[in-house]
């Protein structure tokens, strides 16, 4: 018998545009052969199944059930491609959690804490993975790009501290830019962070945990024309340049690899994540900038690029996915 799936998309932030634009890769991808699949939007508005005829089924929150035709469906399982609040930041997992319902991301706590940048960096730091300078700031605290003077060095990147997609965020070269850059991040959270710019190659990787072990997909190195890899730079073809996998020394590989799998257990993650970090060749170590619990699945995304180079399709790897979600509920 088919196991049953609900796939969510959606979301409550202005990110819920990248999540549509997943939704299509992954609804086209997940084997319809071995799951029944069920989309869930989610707004802040309402939950909804888009049925037949575009009639919209509203979902039963007190146990997350839909009824079609007379008929009450269930569901074995989650696959949650929500980008930002509430499928990334621990929400949704707390609700599930309760609804005894396994899922296909980390769980309510590391989905919490990743999701706030200040946050992860500091228990990486705890942990002696290597992280950039920063400092935290908050919106009720009015603060003024002059108070950051002796405490940061330029060039240093300003972003909404919770959140992703590079949404808000903007590289500051000039202590007159701050203030502004301040203002751009403070719309889109109440909470920013101010991090010091490290030097070296960009690589990006996706870190997944299957029912048997944890595997690290083919690194990407990024690189772009514009000042940094912003939301154009990731979700528009054209504006960045990802090489896949990327050409790099054995040692450095190695070294990537083997900081990518530490995260992934330090965070004790689950399901697939994307952590994006600097090689700084001058101390020969890769820094740790953040992690996506949620990452992109879009045709120009990077974990869809990583799968096709490590030579598995995407509905092997959705189905992976999947059935490792199933195998912690039925450890429950």
């Amino acid at each position: 018998m088919k196991k049953v799936i609900a796939f969510v998309t959606g979301g409550y932030s202005s990110e819920a545009e990248v999540s549509y634009k997943s939704a299509i890769t992954m609804e086209a991808e997940v084997d319809k052969s071995i799951y029944d699949v069920y989309r869930i939007d989610i707004t802040a508005a309402e939950w909804f199944h888009p049925g037949k005829n575009g009639k919209k089924i509203q979902v039963d929150k007190n146990d997350f059930s839909l009824r079609i035709d007379g008929k009450k469906i269930m569901f074995d399982a989650v696959l949650i491609g929500i980008h930002g609040t509430p499928g990334e930041d621990g929400k949704l997992q707390g609700y599930f959690d309760l609804m005894n319902l396994p899922y296909t991301t980390c769980n309510a706590a590391t989905s919490a804490i990743t999701f706030n940048k200040r946050y992860t960096v500091a228990v990486a730091a705890f942990a002696g993975i290597s992280v950039s300078n920063s400092v935290h700031l908050f919106k009720q605290d009015n603060p003024a790009g002059a108070e950051l003077a002796g405490k940061i060095t330029l060039p240093v990147f300003v972003k909404p501290n919770n959140g992703g997609s590079s949404i808000g965020m903007s590289k500051v070269n000039r202590k007159e830019e701050l203030d502004a850059a301040l203002k751009k991040a403070f719309k889109e959270d109440n909470e920013v962070l101010v991090e010091e710019f490290i030097s070296g190659r960009e690589f990006t990787v996706g870190v997944f945990r299957t029912i048997d072990e944890i595997i690290v997909l083919p690194i990407t190195e990024v690189k772009t024309d514009k000042d940094f890899f912003d939301f154009e730079a990731k979700y528009s073809p054209g504006f960045s340049e990802e090489t896949t996998p990327a050409v790099l020394d054995d040692a450095i590989a190695e070294k990537v690899r083997r900081t990518a799998k530490k995260i992934y257990q330090v965070f004790n993650c689950n399901g697939v994540v994307r952590i994006d970090m600097i090689y700084n060749e001058a101390k020969g170590e890769p820094y740790m900038l953040e992690i996506n619990t949620v990452p992109g699945q879009t045709a120009a995304s990077v974990v869809p690029q990583q799968v096709r180079a490590k030579g598995w399709t995407l509905k092997q790897f959705y189905s992976a996915l999947i059935e490792d979600a199933l195998s912690r509920a039925n450890k429950s």
